[in-house]
C-alpha cells in the first residue's frame, strides 16, 4: 500500500483526493497536511499535521494542491528532505518554478498545471495543429469559476505554449491577454489567451485556429474536480518509481 500525503488536504481537491484514495486498492491517504480546521471528517487512520516536515518524511510520495506561496514552502522542505512529488498547484513564478527545476534534481517530480487525462491529449493535438495549420490564427479562452485567484489559468499557459512550439515560438514574445482600444491588426505570430471569471464553472479551454473562410475549435470541458483528483493519484502511483528529474502528465501517459 503506498502511503499518499496531501499538502492542501482541506481543500476542494483535497477532499476529492482523500475520498478516492479511501477506495483505492494500491494507495491510502496517510498523511494529511493542514493548516485550517476540515469541513469534513478525515480518515482516523490518517496522520493530520501542520509540519510539512512531517508530511515528507511520513510519506511516500506527497500530492499538492495548494497555492503558490504554499507549494514553495513545500519545495524548500523537500530540498532538505527528498520526496517523490505531484504538483498540481498553479500561478507559479518565476522564482518558484526555477524552486521546482532544482528540487527535481534531488527527487522525482510531476508537475503538471491540469491533471487531466483529456487536458494532456489536447496539448499535443494543439501543438500538431499549430504546426499543421501554420495560417490560421490561433485564440485562446479560458473559463474559471468565480473564485480562481490567477489568470490566466496554467492550462491555458500551457496549452499556449504547446501552440507557440509547434511554430517555433516562444509564448511570452507572441501572447497577448487583452485587446482594448484601438490597436491596429492582429499581428500573424499572436497567440491570444483571455481569461473569463464567473459563477461555478469547474474549467473549460477553448483554442480556436481561424483562417479565411474556415475556423477549427478544439475545446475541453471539466465537468468535476474529481477529474483532477484521479489524474493525482495515477501519477503518484506512477512517480514513486521514476528517477530523479521533472515530469508532466503526459510522461505518465506516455504521449
Amino acid at each position: 500500500m503506498i502511503d499518499v500525503g496531501i499538502h492542501g488536504s482541506t481543500g476542494r481537491v483535497g477532499r476529492l483526493l482523500i475520498e478516492n484514495l479511501i477506495k483505492d486498492k494500491e494507495a491510502r491517504p496517510h498523511v494529511l497536511h493542514a493548516l485550517e480546521d476540515f469541513n469534513f471528517t478525515p480518515p482516523k487512520e490518517a496522520i493530520v499535521t501542520d509540519d510539512v516536515v512531517e508530511l515528507l518524511q511520513k510519506s511516500a510520495v506527497v500530492i499538492d494542491f495548494t497555492i503558490a506561496m504554499g507549494c514553495e514552502t513545500l519545495l524548500e522542505n523537500a530540498l532538505k528532505h527528498p520526496t517523490p512529488l505531484v504538483i498540481g498547484t498553479t500561478g507559479l513564478n518565476e522564482h518558484q518554478q526555477n524552486l521546482l527545476k532544482e528540487a527535481a534534481n534531488n527527487m522525482p517530480i510531476l508537475y503538471s498545471t491540469n491533471m487531466s487525462l483529456g487536458v494532456a491529449v489536447l496539448n499535443r493535438l494543439v501543438e500538431l495543429a499549430s504546426k499543421s495549420l501554420s495560417d490560421f490564427d490561433i485564440e485562446i479562452v479560458e473559463q474559471h469559476h468565480r473564485f480562481k485567484k490567477d489568470a490566466p489559468s496554467g492550462t491555458a499557459l500551457t496549452l499556449g505554449e504547446h501552440a507557440a512550439r509547434g511554430r517555433g515560438l516562444n509564448l511570452d514574445d507572441v501572447r497577448v491577454s487583452g485587446r482594448n482600444g484601438l490597436i491596429g491588426e492582429r499581428s500573424k505570430d499572436e497567440i491570444a489567451i483571455m481569461a473569463l471569471r464567473g459563477g461555478d464553472i469547474v474549467g473549460r479551454h477553448t483554442v480556436g485556429f481561424y483562417n479565411d473562410g474556415e475556423f477549427i475549435e478544439m475545446n475541453h470541458t471539466a465537468t468535476s474536480r474529481d477529474t483532477f483528483a484521479k489524474g493525482a493519484i495515477k501519477a503518484a502511483k506512477w512517480i514513486i518509481n521514476q528517477p530523479n528529474g521533472l515530469y508532466t502528465i503526459s510522461d505518465c501517459l506516455g504521449l
